[in-house]
C-alpha cells in the first residue's frame, strides 16, 4: 500500500511518500519539500493572506504529487505555526476547501508522542526506557517512557524559527536568550528526571541532525542506518564557534540548508540546554520522526 504523509511545519512543507506493508517498515518512494515559513508570516498572531496563498498552493502541488505516486491515502497535519494562529480554523478551511484534502491540527503533546513512537519502532525495545528530544521550528518536544507510548510527553515553545525571529533577529542578548531557554526546559523537566537516568537518549530532526553533521557525525548521503551521535562536549564548542560566525559562514558548514543557517545559533542553545539539564553526555540521532510515527500509527490502525 502507498500512503503519504503531508507535514506542514513552522519551517518547511513536507510531502512524504512511502510504501507500506504490515509487518516491516514504512520504506520511502518519494519526498516533496518547500521551505514555507509559515512562522515568519504571522501578523498580529495570524497567518498572513501571502502566508496562506503560499500554504495552499504548496498543498494543491503536494497532492498532485501524491496522486502522480500512486497514493490511496494522504494523511495531512500542520503543527505549532498554524496551531497556535488565531486564524488557524480558517486557514485549515481553506486549505481544504481549495485541495480536497484533510489537514488537520496536531496538539504538540501528540507531536512527542508520536515522534516517539517513531523512534521506540525504530531502535526497538532493547532501548529500555528513552529520551526522546525533537526541536522544530516553532517547539520542542520532550518524551520519555520504556513502553510505545511515553510516560511523560509535552511541547514547549521553543522552536529554533521561533527563537530566532523573537530573540536574535530582534536584537535581544544571546545571554538572555540562553537564560530563557533553560528556564523553561528546567520548569518541565522534574518529572522526567524524578523517573532516573534513561537507558537512551535520542535525538531526531532537522535541527539535531545538522547540529551533528557539523560535530563530525556521517552526512546523510552514507544511509539511514550509520550510527550518527551528538556529544555535549562537541556542541558546547560549536555553541561558542556559532556565536562569532555570520549567517554566511553558518551555511558554509557541512549539512546546514541555506534556509535553515539563520536558526543554528537558537537551535544549538537549545540542543545544549537540554543535553546539560538532562544531564546527558550523548545523543544518538534517529531518522524517523513525526511523520514515520503518523505513519506507523496508522498502519497499527489498518
Amino acid at each position: 500500500m502507498r500512503m503519504g504523509v503531508l507535514d506542514i511545519g513552522s519551517n518547511t512543507g513536507h510531502l512524504l511518500v512511502v510504501d507500506a506493508f504490515r509487518g516491516g517498515p514504512p520504506v520511502a518512494a518519494y519526498s516533496y519539500k518547500e521551505p514555507l515559513r509559515l512562522a515568519e508570516h504571522l501578523e498580529h498572531g495570524s497567518v498572513s493572506d501571502e502566508g496562506v496563498r503560499r500554504l495552499v498552493a504548496f498543498c494543491q502541488e503536494a497532492k498532485r504529487a501524491a496522486e502522480d505516486q500512486g497514493c490511496s491515502e494522504v494523511m495531512a497535519f500542520a503543527t505549532s505555526a498554524v496551531r497556535e494562529a488565531s486564524n488557524a480554523e480558517e486557514v485549515i478551511a481553506q486549505v481544504n476547501e481549495a485541495t480536497g484534502l484533510d489537514l488537520q491540527v496536531l496538539a504538540g503533546d501528540d507531536e512527542a508522542r508520536l515522534t516517539f513512537l517513531a523512534v521506540r519502532r525504530w531502535f526497538g525495545w532493547s532501548a529500555g526506557r528513552m529520551g526522546v528530544f525533537d526541536i522544530g521550528g516553532g517547539s520542542l518536544e520532550i518524551a520519555a517512557g520504556a513502553d510505545e507510548t511515553p510516560d511523560v510527553a509535552y511541547s514547549l515553545p521553543l522552536g529554533a524559527g521561533r527563537l530566532t525571529r523573537d530573540w536574535v533577529e530582534a536584537g535581544r542578548s544571546v545571554e538572555d536568550l540562553r537564560k530563557h531557554v533553560r528556564a523553561e526546559i528546567a520548569a518541565g523537566a522534574g518529572p522526567i528526571l524524578r523517573a532516573g537516568a534513561f537507558d537512551h537518549a535520542v535525538a531526531t530532526s532537522k535541527t539535531f541532525r545538522s547540529l551533528a553533521r557539523v560535530c563530525g557525525a556521517a552526512p546523510s548521503g552514507d544511509g539511514s542506518f550509520v550510527r550518527r551521535s551528538l556529544t555535549h562536549a562537541d556542541l558546547t564548542i560549536l555553541v561558542d564557534k556559532l556565536r562569532e560566525l555570520s549567517v554566511d559562514e553558518v551555511a558554509d558548514l557541512p549539512g546546514v540548508s541555506a534556509d535553515r543557517a539563520h536558526q543554528l545559533l537558537a537551535g544549538a542553545l537549545v540542543a545544549d540546554a537540554t543535553m546539560s539539564l538532562f544531564g546527558l553526555e550523548r545523543l544518538e540521532i534517529c531518522p524517523w520522526a513525526l511523520r514515520e510515527g503518523v505513519l506507523l500509527e496508522r498502519i497499527d490502525h489498518l
